[in-house]
């Protein structure tokens, strides 16, 4: 016989055990997640959404234009894993780190930007990954919205909430905090309209 599982909200009021990155890292080491795509976001494991070709396609031309346009002053990881915190480690589509953040043992900790390309992640991206971004040591996260085919900017981060966020359309232009004169279009990054 088959159960259905019941509303994550029947555990609103019991204590939950988080997981920390150690046990996270573990756990893959050891194989338990298989060829799941899963990410660490609050000490919860979650399944990733899957990714589609304009994904994959936005991503690579917003990478391929923010190295272009930094050059060595900063590093374009992607796909990447942000080190947030003790119990979380997202995996944004897209990150600015310092040059000499590279490392071969160490995920990055902080960061300049964080970029989330959402179609079918968008409530997530909005919701628990901007208050996740929004405690960690992040300058600026942006979100490229397929859906309502815009860039979502977050800034000024202050106690997990972000006191400015800017919603830029086609024929906008959204320039990076730190190096105010890198400079991306947004129709550079959205897929066609349909």
């Amino acid at each position: 016989m088959e159960m259905s599982l019941p509303d994550a909200s029947i555990f609103a009021n019991e204590p939950i055990r988080r997981m920390t990155r150690a046990e996270y890292h573990r756990l893959g080491d050891a194989g338990f997640f298989g060829e799941e795509k899963v990410e660490l976001l609050f000490g919860v494991v979650v399944e990733m959404t899957p990714i589609d070709q304009a994904h994959i396609h936005s991503t690579y031309l917003l990478r391929r234009l923010l190295e272009r346009a930094l050059g060595d002053r900063a590093t374009v990881d992607s796909p990447t894993v942000l080190a947030a915190s003790e119990i979380s480690e997202p995996e944004p589509d897209l990150m600015v780190v310092p040059a000499d953040a590279a490392s071969w043992t160490e995920h990055p900790s902080s960061t300049y930007l964080v970029v989330e390309v959402a179609r079918s992640s968008v409530s997530r991206d909005q919701g628990v990954k901007a208050l996740l971004y929004g405690m960690s040591d992040v300058e600026e996260y942006w979100i490229v919205n397929h859906v309502d085919q815009v860039v979502e900017v977050y800034r000024d981060r202050d106690a997990g909430s972000w006191r400015t966020k800017t919603v830029h359309g086609r024929g906008e232009r959204v320039g990076m905090l730190r190096f105010p004169d890198v400079e991306i279009a947004v129709s550079d990054v959205l897929p066609p309209r349909p």
